[in-house]
């Protein structure tokens, strides 16, 4: 997994090797409670070769900063996350600007949720014909599809796409493109997707250019929907938002005013979903879908709700690559 954007003239890093558990929750902290555009994490399990050594911990995590971080505070967030223990293993040093990115993505696996795969370029070798494939560069990847929250939205529109072809879909938040892409590639329409961060919208129209959708996704930057091309293509009978909870309920009047049926939400923790779900609620959409991962939780709302139970999965038995 990796996540967060990679910040401009990355400076510092913090290491630290453990367990897959204890990977994950340290990069889930960090991407938490740190700003994306300034840090970035990334967990990956590395090789004998990369090791020497088979017993040696398996997994490696790395955060770079654009900053000088504060190293006593780091330690105190993974302490609470992961144990004292992993909290006194950390290192930190500095670092020469090189392409840590790629460079990071190299031992990650494609990532499968249902009919989407995302991979690298060096993994083409694991598309299958009936694949439908999202090549994500590693030089401008941040939300790769490892994380829980990208990966729960690629379920669900899998899910969607099983029932329904929607006709005009936006991505709020976009990041690499990923849930624009992929909905571009199935549906081979027009997509329209923002991001905050002019970085991010790059990413999402490099990518878009990269796996030859660059005709159907549309990025732009904007804070939340209020952009006049995300206006005038409107209303759309998808949106998505992979973002956090709390500006989640700041947009709920926003996005659901142009919004005509189904709502993916996801960057939530288990603690956030009933306080978006009341702010969502408010404006007339219930959830039909859950979606839990790695702690994380993605929900499909529509308008006036779809069922008295909403159907609530754990995905993370999908196949292997």
């Amino acid at each position: 997994m990796l996540e967060g954007l990679p910040p401009n003239n990355a400076s510092f890093v913090m290491r630290l090797r453990c367990d897959e558990a204890t990977a994950v929750a340290v990069a889930d902290i960090i991407v938490e409670t740190h700003d994306p555009a300034e840090t970035a994490a990334a967990a990956f399990e590395e090789s004998p070769n990369e090791t020497k050594n088979w017993d040696a911990l398996p997994w490696l995590v790395e955060v770079y900063f654009a900053y000088e971080p504060d190293q006593d505070w780091i330690r105190e967030l993974v302490a609470t996350a992961a144990g004292q223990a992993a909290a006194d293993a950390i290192e930190f040093d500095t670092i020469s600007q090189k392409d840590w990115v790629a460079s990071s993505l190299e031992g990650l696996a494609p990532v499968r949720a249902g009919r989407f795969l995302v991979h690298g370029s060096h993994d083409r070798d694991k598309v299958r014909p009936n694949d439908i494939a999202l090549e994500i560069e590693a030089a401008l990847a941040f939300g790769t599809g490892h994380h829980g929250t990208t990966r729960g939205c690629l379920l669900m529109l899998d899910a969607i796409l099983k029932e329904r072809r929607p006709e005009r879909v936006l991505d709020v938040g976009t990041g690499t493109g990923v849930l624009a892409l992929a909905a571009a590639r199935y549906l081979r329409e027009s997509v329209t997707c923002s991001d905050i961060d002019p970085i991010a919208v790059e990413a999402a129209r490099s990518n878009a250019v990269l796996n030859g959708a660059g005709p159907w996704v549309r990025p732009v930057v904007a804070r939340g929907v209020q952009h006049p091309e995300i206006q005038g293509d409107g209303p759309y009978d998808l949106i998505f938002a992979n973002i956090l909870a709390r500006p989640l309920r700041a947009l709920a009047p926003s996005i659901c005013a142009l919004a005509t049926e189904d709502i993916v939400l996801s960057g939530l923790l288990n603690g956030d979903v009933p306080g978006v779900l009341s702010s969502y609620g408010a404006q007339g959409f219930k959830l039909t879908r859950r979606i839990d991962l790695e702690g994380w939780a993605c929900l499909r709302l529509r308008r006036g709700g779809g069922s008295r139970r909403p159907i609530l999965d754990d995905d993370d038995d999908d196949d292997d690559c």
